[in-house]
C-alpha cells in the first residue's frame, strides 16, 4: 500500500507548521522538514525548526542541509539546492509512495488525503487563499496552486513540480509540448494561509527569500507592513483588498476548535 509523505522545506515558519501539523498527522504517514543552516542569499542562519515539540513523533523526520550554497548563486539556485536535498534524503520511501511538496504554509486538505489516489503523473491542490489574516481571504489569487504530488518513481527533481507543473498548462493547446500537462486537479484542496507572521518576521522573510524583487526597504519596512495589514490589503502594491469572512466550517477543523491560540491573526 502506497504511503503519503507530506515534505516541506523549512525557514523560520513554526507558527503555521504546528497548525499543518495537527490537521494533517492523523491523514499521512511522515512529515518531513528540510531546513538549511543558510537563507537562500547565502547568509548564515540560526536553525529555527521547533524539532524538540515533535521529536516524540515517529512520523517527523528532520533533514538539515549542513553545507554552505556554492559563492554567488542566485537564490533560486539556492531554493533549488534546498529542494533536491530533501528529494535526496527520501531514500526511506519506495516507488509507489505518494511525495507531497509544497511550502509550510499551504496546508492540503485532509479529506483529500483519505484514500488518496493519483490517476495522472502529477498532482496540485487547488487551494483558498488567505493572506497576512486567518480569515483574510485573497479572491485574486483563488484558487491557488498549492502542494504539488507524485509517486516517488516519478519524482525526478522537486524543483521541477514547483516550477514546471501549474494549472495554467492545461489551457495551453495541444502542440504545447513544452508545457507539462500530465496533470490532475484537485478542487478544494486546502489552504494557503500567507504570512501568518508578526511584521517583523514578515520582513526578516522578504529580506532573504528568493523573490529579491520584493526584498528592498519599501516593501520590508515595518511600519509599511504594519499599515497594509491593519488596512488588509496586499504587501506588494498590486492592489488587491481582503475581504473578511468568518472562520466556518469550510475551515480547518482544528483551527475552528482552536481559535483561542490563533487568535491574533484572526480579524474580528
Amino acid at each position: 500500500m502506497s504511503k503519503i509523505i507530506d515534505t516541506v522545506t523549512f525557514f523560520n515558519e513554526n507558527f503555521i507548521y504546528d497548525l499543518r501539523y495537527n490537521v494533517i498527522k492523523d491523514y499521512v504517514d511522515y512529515l518531513v522538514v528540510c531546513e538549511s543552516k543558510f537563507d537562500h542569499k547565502g547568509k548564515p542562519k540560526k536553525l529555527r525548526f521547533n524539532y524538540e515539540k515533535y521529536s516524540s513523533s515517529k512520523k517527523i523526520k528532520y533533514i538539515v542541509l549542513e553545507q554552505p550554497f556554492p559563492k554567488n548563486n542566485n537564490p533560486w539556485k539556492n531554493q533549488a539546492i534546498q529542494r533536491e536535498y530533501l528529494l535526496k534524503n527520501l531514500n526511506f520511501a519506495s516507488d509507489e509512495d505518494y511525495i507531497f511538496f509544497s511550502d509550510p504554509d499551504e496546508i492540503p486538505n485532509p479529506k483529500i488525503l483519505t484514500n488518496f489516489i493519483l490517476k495522472k503523473k502529477y498532482g496540485i491542490f487547488l487551494q483558498k487563499n488567505y493572506n497576512l489574516k486567518f480569515n483574510y481571504f485573497n479572491p485574486h489569487e483563488s484558487p491557488w496552486d498549492g502542494p504539488r504530488v507524485s509517486k516517488k518513481k516519478d519524482l525526478k527533481s522537486i524543483d521541477y513540480i514547483r516550477q514546471k507543473v501549474w494549472s495554467k498548462n492545461l489551457k495551453y493547446k495541444f502542440y504545447r509540448i513544452d508545457k507539462e500537462k500530465n496533470i490532475q486537479l484537485f478542487d478544494n484542496g486546502g489552504w494557503h494561509f500567507n504570512n501568518m507572521l508578526k511584521p517583523e518576521d514578515i520582513s526578516l522573510k522578504l529580506k532573504t527569500f528568493a523573490h529579491t524583487e520584493y526584498s528592498g526597504e519599501f516593501f520590508s519596512s515595518i511600519d509599511k507592513i504594519k499599515e497594509n495589514i491593519n488596512k488588509g490589503v496586499d504587501l506588494f502594491n498590486r492592489g488587491y483588498k481582503f475581504t473578511k469572512v468568518e472562520i466556518d466550517e469550510t475551515f480547518p477543523e482544528y483551527l475552528v476548535k482552536n481559535k483561542e491560540i490563533y487568535k491574533d491573526f484572526i480579524i474580528k
